[in-house]
C-alpha cells in the first residue's frame, strides 16, 4: 500500500498532539572528565539498558505537538489516514540566523514503521532545506532514543553536539541525554 506525503496546514493541525513513547532496550552512555585548563574527555558508547527503558508524553509538562508558538515560520507534513487520522509527520522551522533548517518533530505511528515513510518524510526536509538553499539541517533526539539516532545517522545525519542538563538536572542518570545531529549540504548542492 501507497501512503501519500500530505501537508498538514497550520490552521487545521495546529495544537495536534505527537504521541511520543520512547522504548528502548540500549542507549548512549556519556561520560566525561571535567573541564580544566588543559582540556577534557567525553565518552559515548552504546549500552544495553538494565530494563527496558520508557518515556512518555505523560512524563513532561509541555508534550509535543504540532506548529507550538515558538516554532515561527514552521511547516509540516505528514500521512493522514481515511478517517482523518495523523499516521506520520514531520515538522521543520528554519533558523534564519544560521542558515539552518530544524527538524521540530519527526514520529511514525506503529502502524506505519518499517514501510520507508520516516525516510520518505527526512527526503522532504532535505528537499526543503535545499529550496530554501539552507546549510545545514539540525535535529534533537535523546541518548536512550537508539533506534532514532540509528536512523539519523543512516539518513547522513552527524553528531554535532549534546547537552546533559536539557531535560532534568539528571537527565545522564535517566538515560535521556539531548543528543543534537546535523545533516549538511555541499555548497553545490545548495545552488541548484
Amino acid at each position: 500500500m501507497h501512503y501519500d506525503i500530505v501537508a498538514l496546514p497550520k490552521d487545521q493541525w495546529k495544537g495536534t498532539t505527537i504521541p511520543f513513547t520512547i522504548r528502548s532496550d540500549s542507549y548512549y552512555d556519556i561520560e566525561m572528565s571535567p573541564l580544566n585548563s588543559e582540556g577534557c574527555t567525553v565518552s559515548i558508547v552504546m549500552k544495553p539498558a538494565e530494563k527496558e527503558i520508557v518515556h512518555t508524553p505523560e512524563e513532561y509538562d509541555f508534550p509535543d505537538s504540532l506548529y507550538q508558538d515558538h516554532w515561527e515560520g514552521a511547516e509540516a507534513y505528514g500521512v493522514v489516514s481515511d478517517s482523518g487520522e495523523m499516521m506520520a509527520c514531520i515538522e521543520v522551522c528554519p533558523e534564519e540566523w544560521s542558515n539552518r533548517l530544524i527538524v521540530t518533530e519527526l514520529w511514525v505511528s506503529d502502524t506505519l514503521r518499517g514501510k520507508g515513510i520516516g525516510k520518505r518524510l527526512m527526503d522532504k526536509a532535505k528537499e526543503i532545506a535545499l529550496r530554501q538553499k539552507r546549510r545545514a539541517i539540525i535535529l534533537e533526539t535523546q541518548s536512550c532514543n537508539t533506534n532514532a539516532i540509528g536512523f539519523y545517522l543512516h539518513q547522513g545525519f552527524e553528531l554535532i553536539g549534546f547537552d546533559t542538563c536539557c531535560y532534568t538536572n539528571n537527565d545522564i542518570g535517566r538515560r535521556e541525554v539531548r543528543i543534537n545531529l546535523g545533516y549538511f549540504f555541499h555548497r553545490e548542492e545548495c545552488r541548484r
